[in-house]
């Protein structure tokens, strides 16, 4: 292994291995970091800092520091989540920057990645089912990690400390494999490895991986024609839906006690819902409360615990004390809501918008897949996983930003479009004989 290869491992690990931390006190401190101070001098010398990101931080390091001194927010939460998420949307931009903007080599380190998981993750089941400990309990290694039951006797989760983290790190590779099996094509891998990424999709048996099932086939219809493709389509969607329901207690019990719930108009016994459906609903309740009280900021970023304290619905008399998901508030969308306020969430919803590639505006057959495949992690997570920079979060939404330039400037510059897609090819031939024309800043 060279000193470039090394590069590509480190910075693929910091999206795919959250599930070992490095130290926990006085924060938990994941590979991700160490990666980071490896290559932030390094980078921060040959590419100094851009402007974009110092522009989208500065209203919320002063709204804030504003909070903190009108006592919303305290100084301790504030920091952790402004310097851990600045640094992560900062990396990751270098990232995308040492490679060159080549989207088409980052997305293919990136299914890579999502091929050794998920193939961990099928020796995981087998494992389980010959009873070989070490094989499908990976506590021994991953300090963050444990088995979760159900499905087939464990739930598949690889080495992501649950599985609906695998299934939201793995939505974009889950989506292109569906439309290469569905389309017959070979996009970024081939027709074997799209079966094995598919097959450990289902392992999961994640309500979360189940919902970026449906966000995937929904995204595959409005590209290639709602009502075309829906008449074929759209009783799958049915059958399977009704199958999940019907044969998956989790998934179930968490659709049911969803909807009860939130139309439940406040009257709520928690004995009667799931407790993940009661999570997310109260922190819809608490992360709604505080932003009617702090409509345009927020009371800034990590401050959501505070408001949770405040507003929960397991502060009335007699409620049990379920604190799960009070830093995160289960949802990148309310979390959002209840710290940044509308300028936060005008600035995501307006981002996932304006830079979404349609497949009829695509300058050529990839930029599309790429584009409504990180869409699916960046939807699911709006939904249902609020932590903003875990598992590369931030690198997914570079890579979607960037798609989108990159399809503007093929449509704009058709001749340098068409060489630069000569060279793509030929960079394509020499990986698959196993030569390496990368060229990646090392430490």
């Amino acid at each position: 292994m060279n000193e470039n290869k090394y590069s590509r491992f480190l910075i693929g690990l910091t999206i795919f291995l959250s599930s070992y931390i490095l130290f926990r006190s006085p924060f938990e401190g994941y590979i991700t970091y160490l990666v980071m101070v490896i290559f932030f001098p390094v980078f921060i010398s040959r590419y100094g800092i851009p402007k974009l990101p110092l522009l989208i931080f500065a209203p919320l390091l002063v709204s804030g520091w504003i909070n903190i001194q009108i006592g919303e927010n305290e100084p301790g939460l504030f920091f952790k989540i402004f310097i851990g998420l600045f640094s992560s949307v900062l990396f990751y931009r270098y990232v995308i920057e040492a490679f060159n903007f080549d989207i088409n080599d980052l997305f293919r380190l990136y299914i890579r990645g999502a091929l050794i998981v998920s193939v961990i993750g099928i020796f995981q089941i087998f494992s389980f089912f010959i009873g070989f400990g070490p094989g499908y309990d990976f506590g021994w290694f991953l300090n963050k990690w444990g088995v979760s039951p159900g499905g087939l006797g464990i739930r598949m989760n690889s080495i992501f400390s649950e599985p609906a983290y695998f299934a939201g790190v793995v939505g974009p590779a889950f989506f292109v494999a569906i439309y290469n099996l569905l389309m017959k094509k070979e996009a970024y891998m081939t027709k074997a490895q799209s079966i094995v990424i598919v097959a450990a999709y289902l392992l999961t048996f994640s309500s979360l991986g189940i919902i970026s099932i449906f966000v995937a086939a929904l995204l595959l219809l409005l590209n290639y024609g709602f009502v075309r493709y829906a008449i074929l389509v759209g009783p799958l969607l049915f059958f399977g839906y009704t199958y999940a329901y019907n044969n998956i207690d989790e998934f179930r019990d968490r659709v049911d006690g969803t909807v009860t719930a939130f139309s439940g108009e406040g009257q709520i016994d928690i004995n009667e819902v799931h407790g993940s459906s009661f999570v997310l609903y109260n922190n819809y309740v608490i992360a709604v409360e505080n932003f009617k009280r702090n409509p345009f900021f927020g009371t800034g970023l990590g401050s959501h615990p505070l408001a949770f304290e405040k507003y929960s619905l397991t502060n009335a008399p007699g409620m049990i004390d379920l604190n799960f998901n009070k830093a995160d508030a289960n949802s990148m969308l309310l979390r959002l809501l209840s710290e940044t306020g509308l300028y936060g969430v005008i600035i995501m919803l307006s981002f996932v918008i304006y830079n979404i590639v349609p497949r009829n505006k695509s300058a050529n057959d990839t930029n599309w897949l790429v584009s409504n495949g990180i869409l699916v992690v960046i939807l699911v997570y709006l939904m249902r996983q609020g932590h903003y920079f875990i598992n590369g979060f931030p690198f997914f939404l570079w890579l979607y930003y960037y798609v989108r330039k990159y399809n503007d400037w093929m449509i704009e510059n058709p001749e340098e479009a068409a060489i630069k897609e000569a060279e793509e090819k030929a960079k394509l031939e020499a990986l698959q004989n196993k030569e390496d024309p990368h060229l990646l800043p090392s430490p």
